[in-house]
């Protein structure tokens, strides 16, 4: 996974996150529904870029002896 993917879900992970927050505090359900669901959508992303990763250094260790 390339830096430019780990950031761009961080990025997306921490905004939800304050969406989130902004949501709870000034009692926009919408806002705070909006928030989890990129924080959600962040995290998955980040789980499958990191078993894809894990996945290809499977196949380069025993393809590569």
């Amino acid at each position: 996974m390339g830096f430019a993917t780990k950031t761009k879900n961080m990025v997306d992970e921490l905004t939800g996150a304050a969406k989130e927050r902004v949501g709870d505090v000034c009692g926009d359900e919408r806002l705070r529904v909006e928030g989890v669901r990129q924080r959600g959508d962040a995290r998955a992303r980040q789980a499958r870029e990191e078993r894809a990763e894990r996945s290809d250094r499977g196949l380069d260790r025993t393809g590569a002896r």
